[in-house]
């Protein structure tokens, strides 16, 4: 059941209610993941690293309400438990535990590469689905290749 009206042809909200809900449980793990390595991160770039962590943790979950709200609008329930989370994120692991700062840079870097791959692949979907859920999906893209792109400069020697 829908209690909100779709402006899409209903084809057209299934795929990109699929591409929504798929970024929003990547973006969910991704804010989980980089707080998990911001309490464990240990070394001599502890300091930057940890803050660097929190600028990832605050700008997955501000796109994942973005997403969210984008799903909400056109009538698609979006679904951000943690079991929902757990079962469907497409990202790489992380492990718990103390983790020295060169490690954590090279598996945000990891995570950031399989992130925008799927991401890319969502903005491709929804060019044919919705014009302005692929906006969403560009923008936030952009955002995550920035942050990879800084955390690859981290562990430039």
């Amino acid at each position: 059941m829908t209690v909100i009206t779709s402006p899409l042809a209903e084809e057209n909200r299934r795929v990109t209610g699929a591409a929504l809900q798929g970024a929003l449980v990547d973006l969910l793990d991704l804010s989980l993941l980089a707080k998990q390595a911001h309490w464990n991160v240990y070394g001599q770039r502890f300091r930057a690293v940890h803050q660097q962590l929190d600028e990832v943790v605050t700008a997955a979950r501000d796109y994942a309400d973005q997403v969210a709200e984008r799903a909400a609008a056109l009538g698609i329930g979006p679904d951000g438990r943690a079991a929902t989370v757990a079962e469907n994120s497409g990202l790489p692991a992380f492990d718990a535990g103390w983790i020295a700062d060169g490690a954590v840079v090279e598996a945000l870097v990891a995570v950031f590469s399989t992130l925008i791959g799927r991401m890319r692949a969502r903005i491709e979907e929804t060019g044919r689905s919705d014009a302005v859920t692929q906006d969403l999906f560009i923008s936030l893209t952009a955002e995550l290749e920035k942050q990879s792109w800084m955390f690859q400069a981290e562990n430039c020697r």
